[in-house]
């Protein structure tokens, strides 16, 4: 069985949008899941939370955030988030910059196994 691209160990991103200047995902994060800690170098990225609560962590600097909030990851931060709720959490990321491919993570930790490359 074929597991599809846009699923991670973590949850799942579907594309909704992509442009020259930018790129949308709806991002979705399973209970107690999270990300790896990473950065990008071509991209910045603003994150809306639309359901449930996250762990923000910008720069070794960890803050909780819920629905309706605005986070913002500057080009080369550091960042990773994490669901701390019980429920799905799901948020829309707006991607800025002139490349979005899935190459351009550089990656610190990983709960997965994929510290230091760039794969999926």
């Amino acid at each position: 069985m074929t597991i599809p691209d846009n699923i991670r160990p973590w949850g799942r991103y579907d594309i909704l949008e992509v442009m020259p200047t930018h790129q949308v995902k709806r991002i979705t994060v399973n209970p107690g899941a999270r990300l790896s800690y990473q950065r990008h170098q071509r991209r910045e990225e603003y994150w809306v939370i639309i359901l449930g609560r996250a762990r923000f962590t910008l720069d070794d600097v960890d803050s909780d955030h819920g629905f309706g909030e605005v986070l913002f990851v500057p080009f080369q931060a550091k960042h990773r988030v994490q669901n701390i709720g019980d429920e799905p959490l799901v948020f829309i990321e707006v991607q800025r910059g002139d490349y979005f491919g899935e190459d351009d993570i550089e990656r610190f930790s990983d709960d997965y196994g994929r510290a230091g490359t760039t794969r999926p």
